[in-house]
């Protein structure tokens, strides 16, 4: 997402760390996103699981999304060539931030009066 969109942001924290009886914070996928790397956006070769921080998998963000925050359905995976180039180690890749797009086109509704896809009535 974050390579076709320069303004979005990644968290880039350190991925958790197992210890004993801990699970890994795996990272998740909404059906929108499902099958796409995180890193570039391919739906090829998915190979390696998506860890994620602590912070990011705690709370109300830990059944979401890590790209546009829906719930989510299933695992992210980095495709073959984000993990030949080690992208996979770079950090914990949630999307922290709405980007310029989303946040324009809300008040852009919002000054025209429009909710969802319908007129305000009155």
């Amino acid at each position: 997402m974050s390579k076709h969109h320069p303004d979005l942001l990644m968290c880039r924290r350190q991925a958790g760390i197992a210890l004993a009886n801990t699970p890994l914070a795996i990272g998740r996928l909404c059906e929108k996103c499902d099958g796409k790397c995180p890193v570039c956006d391919s739906y090829v070769r998915p190979m390696t699981l998506v860890r994620i921080c602590d912070e990011c998998s705690f709370g109300t963000t830990s059944g979401k999304c890590i790209i546009c925050s829906s719930p989510a359905i299933s695992d992210a995976y980095y495709c073959t060539e984000c993990t030949r180039l080690e992208k996979d180690r770079d950090g914990c890749p949630r999307i922290i931030n709405m980007g310029a797009s989303r946040v324009d086109a809300f008040y852009e509704r919002k000054k025209l009066g429009i909710q969802g896809q319908q007129f305000k009535r009155g």
